[in-house]
């Protein structure tokens, strides 16, 4: 049962359809074992697919009921995916390689990977918040971006992505962590560009764009301090990566990162930094299929 729980999860959320079974938080959802074998096993067995009838559902339906919000805000955490992209988490895939975090994002295939991710849960939210919104209510987001024409490399998010692979890799070697730990890791969010964030946005009739602009670059305008630097990507990234590498790993790791990132400081005034972006939705008076 445990070794097929990961399987059952997989199906549950790839094939199971709700809206085919017509079914939301509110109905009742029936689920009926055959037999396991004596003792608690049987109750082991559909725990795991309550818990994960249980994700399913609050990954693709609303979170309050059906129109009764007016304003809904969303402030720097539609970048964080719902998952790792398929085309990533495995190691006989065509856009996963066995080289530090830094370089998986400057491959094509990987890029793609994640966008087609960040595509997926920006939709699967917008239909969801759809439901909750009353028609003509409005929905607030700031969102981190990347410059429309720049590659993601020319960019201080590039730079980071070179400097903390780069760090992982040093640990490696320090004998702190393994090449394979780290050839599994992987951070799971996607930076858009204006251009495709809007793109995913006008696909969806429930929505309009009422306005979407730049807002000032507030770091360009401050001293470059390493520490700064590093705090803030530790305030970001720390649980992700205690999670996969342990909370002994954390310390010497920001460590070593600070100094890194004060070898690089020349980099990271040079490059241009990700944009801030805000975006007003107006919910459409369309009715939800």
């Amino acid at each position: 049962m445990e070794r097929a729980k990961e399987l059952i999860n997989e199906a549950i959320a790839d094939k199971l359809d709700l809206k085919l079974l017509k079914i939301d938080t509110s109905s009742t959802f029936r689920v009926a074992d055959l037999g396991c074998s004596t003792g608690p096993n049987t109750f082991i067995v559909v725990q795991n697919i309550i818990e994960a009838i249980e994700l399913k559902l609050l990954q693709a339906n609303r979170l309050f009921p059906k129109s009764t919000l007016h304003i809904i805000n969303s402030s720097y955490a539609l970048h964080w995916l719902s998952k790792i992209p398929k085309e990533i988490a495995g190691g006989n895939s065509l856009a996963w390689n066995r080289e530090s975090i830094r370089n998986k994002r400057f491959v094509n295939e990987v890029a793609e990977a994640y966008s087609a991710q960040f595509k997926n849960d920006i939709e699967s939210l917008l239909n969801a918040r759809a439901q909750e919104l009353v028609a003509g209510g409005l929905m607030f987001i700031l969102i981190v971006a990347v410059p429309d024409g720049i590659p993601l490399s020319q960019t201080t998010l590039g730079v980071f992505y070179d400097v903390f692979g780069s760090c992982l890799m040093d640990m490696a070697k320090m004998g702190i962590t393994s090449e394979e730990k780290i050839n599994s890791f992987n951070i799971p969010n996607h930076r858009p560009t204006p251009k495709e964030l809007e793109s995913i946005i006008k696909t969806n009739k429930y929505f309009t764009i009422e306005r979407m602009e730049q807002l000032a670059d507030r770091m360009s305008q401050s001293t470059f301090l390493a520490k700064c630097r590093t705090s803030a990507v530790r305030a970001v990234y720390e649980g992700v990566v205690m999670e996969h590498f342990g909370s002994e790993f954390v310390e010497p790791f920001f460590n070593h990162f600070t100094v890194k990132v004060e070898e690089k400081a020349s980099r990271f005034e040079k490059f241009q930094n990700p944009i801030d972006l805000f975006v007003l939705l107006k919910r459409t008076g369309d009715e939800l299929n």
